[in-house]
């Protein structure tokens, strides 16, 4: 089995040190990249399982980088934050973060996410097959992982994809932001709850409204379309 790639993507060098010094015990292949460029240019050059990008970076900041980078590749990326920036935490995951943690961080904390994301990972990837969920505007072929309203592809992140999955496949259900963040993120998930209203709404805007996904206030939400 080849080993899983981290790219670390920070211009504090204290910092890449120090997740490298964690990440490398635990069997994973380490790179690192201290400004958006370069950054960039790694992540097309090692295609890494998981990201761990700084939104605070020198040149090419960490939006712009995963804004190009969400045209390639639908990589796990979990973005570094300032404390105190919580715009910068919705505006990274607006443009297509699965996750965030913010500074100062326990290094424990980062590798345990890092863990989580590649579990689930695997288990999406062991699970595909070739079934269809087919709806009378929208169609998701869980194999291939691709959607479509009426006769128009869309593209969804590997996070947003099984959003959208997850509540496709409990039709005209309600499921909370607690449920959905277990099936998809997973139990051993400690982030913020709020990622699942951000990335609902990032599907929302690529479905083209929010007629597809429905919010039952104070409860959860429902996906609507028409079983055919």
């Amino acid at each position: 089995m080849p080993k899983p790639k981290i790219l670390v993507i920070d211009d504090e060098q204290s910092i890449l040190k120090l997740v490298s010094a964690y990440l490398r015990p635990e069997g994973y292949e380490v790179y690192t990249a201290s400004d958006g460029t370069s950054g960039l240019k790694a992540a097309r050059a090692y295609k890494p399982d998981v990201v761990v990008l700084d939104i605070m970076l020198p040149g090419m900041d960490g939006v712009e980088l995963l804004s190009q980078l969400r045209r390639e590749s639908d990589v796990y990326v979990i973005m570094l934050t300032a404390k105190a920036e919580e715009t910068d935490k919705i505006v990274g995951l607006s443009v297509g973060a699965d996750d965030y943690v913010t500074k100062p961080f326990s290094p424990r904390e980062l590798v345990a996410r890092i863990k989580a994301a590649l579990r689930r990972q695997h288990s999406s990837s062991s699970l595909r097959d070739r079934n269809v969920l087919v709806f009378r505007h929208v169609r998701i072929d869980t194999g291939s992982r691709q959607v479509w309203v009426d006769d128009r592809e869309i593209e969804l992140t590997a996070i947003e994809f099984d959003l959208l999955k997850t509540l496709a496949e409990h039709h005209g259900m309600v499921l909370s932001r607690e449920q959905l963040l277990e099936k998809v993120w997973g139990h051993d998930f400690f982030g913020e709850i709020r990622v699942v209203d951000v990335h609902l709404g990032h599907i929302r805007g690529k479905l083209g409204g929010e007629g597809y996904i429905v919010t039952v206030r104070g409860v959860g939400y429902r996906f609507i379309d028409e079983v055919i």
